[in-house]
């Protein structure tokens, strides 16, 4: 398998986990205190990270705040929105595109550069971290969370 094919199943993975952990947050409405709020705004940060990532690399206006304040239906329609747009980015996706540097700053002000390829390898890790605080938070409030782990999405088909 080349990088950038690596980098777009990753990717289908990432959009998997990221739709049954927000259909997690869906189910845990019903646990007797709804939804713990720290969980809904990981989940918010999780899709705020992909877009602003993706503005970064490709120079534009970010669209939204590091930690928007969605709704959970908000929250789903943004993650839609999100994987439509990353999908178009990685289509062509090459190993050069990969080893582009990308200047940025950061939310705390600072200036970086980063390549392509890292930032992409940062944004999965970055959401499998919060979507494992999100379990956590969803387990202590009394509710079974999403199954994620790379594996199950491979060995039930979620990915090419």
């Amino acid at each position: 398998m080349n990088l950038p094919a690596h980098i777009r199943r990753t990717f289908q993975y990432e959009w998997w986990a990221n739709r049954a952990t927000a259909e997690s947050l869906g189910d845990a409405a019903s646990i007797p205190d709804g939804i713990p709020e720290r969980a809904l705004a990981l989940m918010n940060h999780i899709v705020a990270a992909q877009r602003l990532w993706l503005a970064r690399i490709q120079q534009t206006e970010l669209p939204m705040p590091v930690w928007p304040t969605f709704t959970l239906q908000q929250c789903r329609a943004e993650l839609q929105k999100s994987e439509a747009l990353w999908e178009e980015f990685l289509a062509p996706l090459s190993t050069e595109t990969l080893a582009q540097p990308v200047i940025y700053i950061n939310s705390k002000g600072e200036g970086f550069t980063s390549s392509v390829g890292d930032i992409l390898t940062h944004l999965i890790a970055h959401a499998a971290y919060h979507r494992g605080q999100i379990n956590v938070l969803l387990k202590q409030a009394g509710h079974t969370p999403a199954y994620t782990d790379f594996i199950q999405a491979a060995r039930t088909g979620a990915l090419d």
